[in-house]
């Protein structure tokens, strides 16, 4: 499918600009948050947002053979690093909840799952293979923190996960099928995928996991 278009090629590309820069900095801030429950130093957790944030549209963009991101353009870094170092700061300065990453980890996830979908549309990928690579772009980065953290990483064993990123990117493309502009179809599908997986850690709703029948 095509994206359809906004009333100028501009606003959908600053649509996907902006979507993507919060994706990475709501994305580092969760991968320090994690990282801080290890008690690593500052170098640490700014490798572990950095992975975290950058990570997943890494391998995004490789994979559908484009100039990676934040190569391209540096403001991603730049955004990387400051979410880590701010979050930083402001762990040490006030007491957060532990889990308080996964409420930025679902953030994250929305707004990355989306980014990711909509690059993919935009490089002429079919609809279902784009909404997996929004499903890539929303875990990976995810993925890469918790196994530097040494930990299983959470979306192998969390309440509804990848699956919310999954139904939520396939909910964005049904919009712009439906001739909704890109920003509203994003927001509406964004905001579904971070209510409902908010929802799934509340009431610990998950898959059924692999048991050999004894």
């Amino acid at each position: 499918m095509t994206v359809p278009a906004d009333p100028t090629a501009t606003t959908l590309l600053a649509t996907l600009y902006w979507i993507t820069l919060l994706a990475v900095i709501v994305s580092s801030a969760s991968g320090v948050l994690k990282a801080g429950v290890k008690e690593y130093d500052l170098f640490g957790v700014i490798i572990i947002a950095i992975a975290t944030g950058l990570g997943g549209g890494s391998l995004r963009d490789m994979l559908l053979d484009r100039e990676v991101f934040w190569i391209r353009d540096q403001l991603f870094f730049i955004a990387s690093i400051g979410s880590a170092i701010a979050t930083f700061v402001a762990a040490r300065a006030m007491p957060l909840p532990v889990r308080g990453f996964l409420v930025a980890d679902a953030a994250g996830l929305a707004t990355f799952g989306i980014a990711g979908t909509l690059v993919a549309l935009m490089s002429g990928a079919p609809a279902l293979l784009a909404s997996f690579m929004g499903v890539m772009t929303g875990i990976m980065g995810g993925i890469f923190r918790d196994v530097l953290c040494t930990e299983s990483p959470v979306v192998f064993h969390s309440p509804l996960y990848a699956t919310v990123c999954w139904g939520g990117s396939l909910a964005f493309i049904g919009l712009l099928q439906l001739g909704l502009a890109a920003a509203p179809a994003a927001i509406a599908a964004g905001l579904g995928i971070f209510v409902t997986r908010l929802l799934a850690i509340y009431f610990d709703i998950r898959l059924p996991r692999f048991r050999f029948k004894p």
